[in-house]
């Protein structure tokens, strides 16, 4: 993080440097604590579902680092004025209803008066320190697993832009507030080389965070990817958050695309994700059954990419 200097310790594992999802501090020989927060303004109409989504994507980032939630605080800034305390009251709700489904604890929170709601986490999860999956431990011939769809920027996008169907909106909900721990059980069973999840940076742009951590270069397989249905539909209408511009903007410089990519296909690949899917990657020689065992539990996982070389810079080729 530009201009801090935080003083470092010899049992912080993962800190500032390597843009990881979250911290993980050891205790003891056995034990490391993970830690992270996060929190969103809201991205459905429903408060109940807003607080599923918000609490899943705070839960997350335990989860990409190989680890298990323990507790969690709640994180409200809440425009009373505004806003009934039944719409408080279905949020909180929703995100501890998510809260136990992971097997976390609620422990408390913090909440103030602000014109713009927002809702989220602080959570604290356990990890073996042997065992801390960082996005830069991806090794050459890795293939990369993303175990959910992207697009929920797109369908959010045209949800806003009353566009989006029911059916659609609804599938949306349910892969954003979707927890990632089924992923990461089946993934604690294989070799795994490095993980993260696919949030505000989209699909590519998290590719090139695991690419620059790990000095590597990572082809995606653009084709491969899954899509919401209509997403696309919905992209080639104009319903692109600016997020996903800014996101290529800013990613630009460690890509390579073809000039003759669909621009629809770029949309979808930088589109902005909230509660997104986790990205593995696993040993060749593990990845078609790691991904097998994801399906059998019902996760819509695909195989989108592959590491290739060494890449001092780090960079992403989209295919």
């Amino acid at each position: 993080m530009g201009g801090l200097e935080a003083k470092s310790h010899p049992d912080l594992i993962v800190g500032l440097g390597t843009s990881d999802d979250a911290g993980v501090f050891r205790i003891n020989k056995d034990t490391a604590l993970i830690q992270t927060l996060d929190f969103l303004t809201p991205v459905t109409d429903d408060p109940y579902e807003f607080g599923r989504i918000a609490a899943a994507n705070s839960l997350s980032d335990v989860y990409a680092m190989g680890g298990t939630p323990l507790t969690a605080m709640n994180i409200v800034c809440f425009p009373s004025a505004d806003f009934g305390e039944d719409v408080l009251q279905k949020t909180l709700q929703g995100g501890l209803d998510k809260i136990h489904e992971s097997g976390a604890t609620l422990v408390g929170g913090h909440s103030v008066d602000d014109p713009e709601f927002k809702y989220g986490l602080s959570v604290t999860g356990v990890v073996h320190p042997d065992r801390v999956l960082t996005n830069h431990g991806i090794r050459i011939k890795d293939q990369i697993i993303l175990t959910k769809p992207v697009g929920t920027g797109i369908v959010a996008t045209a949800l806003k832009g009353k566009l989006a169907d029911a059916a659609t909106t609804r599938k949306m909900v349910n892969i954003m507030s979707t927890l990632n721990r089924d992923a990461a059980e089946v993934m604690a069973g294989f070799d795994v080389g490095g993980c993260t999840d696919v949030t505000g940076f989209g699909l590519a742009g998290h590719l090139l965070e695991m690419a620059r951590g790990g000095g590597k270069e990572i082809s995606l397989f653009t084709q491969a990817v899954p899509v919401i249905d209509n997403a696309a539909q919905w992209a080639a209408m104009g319903m692109v958050p600016g997020g996903a511009f800014r996101n290529r903007r800013y990613c630009q410089p460690g890509m390579v695309i073809p000039d003759q990519m669909d621009k629809i296909v770029l949309d979808l690949m930088f589109d902005p994700q909230t509660s997104g899917g986790l990205l593995v990657s696993v040993k060749k020689k593990d990845a078609q059954n790691c991904l097998m065992a994801m399906q059998d539990r019902g996760i819509a996982a695909a195989l989108v990419g592959e590491v290739t070389k060494d890449h001092t810079c780090g960079k992403v080729t989209l295919i």
